[in-house]
């Protein structure tokens, strides 16, 4: 068995593919396999495929969509846990796996990293806190192309619904962290580098997002759909203004004045009163 399954979803990302073919190329380790769904591209992905034959393992055929893609990876993947590095996605650098590869215990099902996120004008490293909570999945994820999964997790948990566009890889892990409480660890190790024009980060798919999180929700931890409302109130830009102006010394000076004629409109009443 590999150490180490990197499966590459694609489709019509030929420049993307190839780029991350070499990175995972450029680790230079015996004991990691790279898998690539590609679903039947037509921009010259196959060629890149062909070209790297000896380094790559692949599957070429029309599918539902993202996740879809990822589950043909996972039956095929022959590593013993799973990094998705999807085209396009890069390694940090050539000896992040050399690092990182050790500290992948049989102990955890799940240990993840950091992750570079990059646009055409900026670039940062976001982390991601050692400990995970149920109220940090309410407001984010982990990040798939940083995150090493058991490949047997996928069999004693589920794998990934095709019926969402966006959301399936949250609702594994909400489920695995917060409903099965799967051990995990925190590398603090930057392992990928992620482009910011994916599906998920664009603003139109915000809606669809929010619908498929409340789906989830409904079906595994329905107690909790009003949290994630609230939530998502406290996110809502006029709230942040609302509260940004709480710290200046105009909103300090408007509660003031709310609260002496809330004295002057209820002055003299009892509690009772009140109620």
């Amino acid at each position: 068995m590999k150490e180490l399954t990197i499966i590459t979803v694609n489709y019509n990302n030929a420049s993307g593919l190839r780029d991350t073919i070499i990175s995972v190329k450029n680790q230079n380790i015996d004991t990691i396999e790279h898998v690539v769904i590609d679903g039947a591209s037509s921009d010259g992905s196959i060629s890149i495929l062909e070209e790297y034959t000896s380094h790559v393992k692949y599957k070429t055929e029309p599918d539902s969509g993202v996740y879809e893609a990822m589950n043909k990876g996972i039956k095929l993947a022959e590593g013993k846990f799973l990094l998705f590095l999807n085209s396009g996605d890069v390694l940090h650098d050539d000896n992040v796996l050399t690092n990182v590869l050790p500290k992948l215990k049989s102990e955890y099902a799940i240990c993840y990293g950091n992750l570079v996120f990059k646009s055409e004008s900026d670039r940062f490293v976001q982390k991601y806190p050692e400990r995970l909570s149920f109220s940090f999945f309410l407001k984010e994820s982990l990040p798939h192309p940083a995150t090493f999964i058991q490949k047997s997790l996928f069999d004693t948990l589920f794998f990934y619904s095709e019926t969402f566009k966006i959301v399936s890889d949250w609702e594994f892990f909400i489920c695995a962290i917060c409903k099965e409480n799967v051990a995990y660890k925190y590398l603090d190790e930057t392992i990928s580098i992620f482009g910011l024009d994916g599906m998920s980060n664009h603003p139109s798919n915000k809606k669809v997002i929010e619908a498929e999180r409340k789906q989830v929700l409904q079906k595994h931890f329905p107690a909790f759909i009003e949290d994630y409302s609230d939530i998502n109130l406290l996110e809502t830009n006029r709230f942040k203004a609302l509260r940004a102006l709480e710290n200046t010394a105009v909103g300090r000076k408007l509660n003031s004045i709310w609260l002496r004629l809330m004295l002057l409109v209820y002055k003299g009443k009892t509690p009772e009163q009140l109620k």
